[in-house]
């Protein structure tokens, strides 16, 4: 039963994707979420323009990467991610809890996995753009950048814990915060 449905999850998800993909240009066109300026920009489709996703319990993204962009480390703490390579190449990984990273390259046409919860990153590996479809099982799945986190909070997580945590020097994580200015 639950791999029957964790199966229809995934179908339902790539379906939406191949929705997203081929309508993404007239669709999103003008999508204030879509911003090009970024190493990754992320367009995320709402429910008014794609409402065939509303009450699936499944959302979809397109990511767009310059060459060489990083998607940084990050967590979806409400589900798992699917990604399938649209044009180009990535490097990517996630780290278990037991702090074993599983890193691949993945081209396109090819899939790969992120579990929910887990610590993972993208990085385009080509001098060329490269593009992904994104497929969570969760309509909210949540985004968790791991450096903003915990250098960009507000307040600010204390310096002496940081400095702590990753064996370094406060004024070097002093220097580290202010890169992310809290929001």
């Amino acid at each position: 039963m639950v791999n029957k449905l964790s199966t229809s999850l995934l179908a339902a998800c790539f379906a939406a994707a191949v929705l997203l993909a081929l309508a993404a240009p007239a669709v999103l066109a003008g999508d204030p979420t879509c911003s090009r300026t970024s190493a990754s920009p992320t367009t995320n489709p709402s429910r008014a323009k794609l409402p065939g996703l509303n009450t699936l319990g499944v959302s979809v993204s397109r990511i767009d990467y310059a060459p060489w962009g990083v998607n940084p480390p990050h967590v979806h703490p409400r589900a798992t991610e699917v990604i399938f390579v649209l044009q180009g190449s990535l490097d990517v990984g996630f780290v278990t809890t037991a702090n074993r990273l599983y890193a691949s390259t993945v081209c396109a046409g090819e899939v790969f996995v992120f579990p929910r919860g887990l610590v993972h990153y993208q990085r385009n590996n080509g001098g060329g753009p490269a593009a992904v479809l994104s497929a969570f099982d969760s309509q909210l799945p949540g985004t968790q950048p791991v450096a903003e986190a915990l250098f960009g909070a507000s307040p600010p997580v204390p310096t002496d814990v940081l400095a702590r945590s990753f064996q370094i020097d406060g004024g070097l994580v002093e220097a580290i915060k202010s890169k992310f200015p809290p929001k």
